[in-house]
């Protein structure tokens, strides 16, 4: 599981294949989110970690790359 993350972690790291890596990364977050969904972790500290993580993850590389809020739609 380590392994996976950190592969992800790097695909991130490099500007080329950044959303790739947010996109690998926000799947592996969910998974996430499930397993503590399903050992019934607290909600606030522990489940829902992964997606402020996420968030996270994604505004920095919105912030990194604007150009990505067009292909959203959340800017012409």
């Amino acid at each position: 599981m380590g392994t996976v993350g950190l592969v992800c972690l790097v695909v991130y790291a490099i500007p080329r294949t950044a959303v790739l890596g947010a996109l690998r990364i926000t799947a592996y977050l969910g998974g996430a989110v499930t397993a503590n969904m399903r050992i019934e972790s607290p909600l606030f500290s522990a489940t829902l970690f992964a997606v402020y993580l996420g968030v996270l993850l994604w505004i920095g590389l919105i912030l990194r790359r604007p150009e990505l809020l067009k292909v959203a739609g959340l800017r012409c």
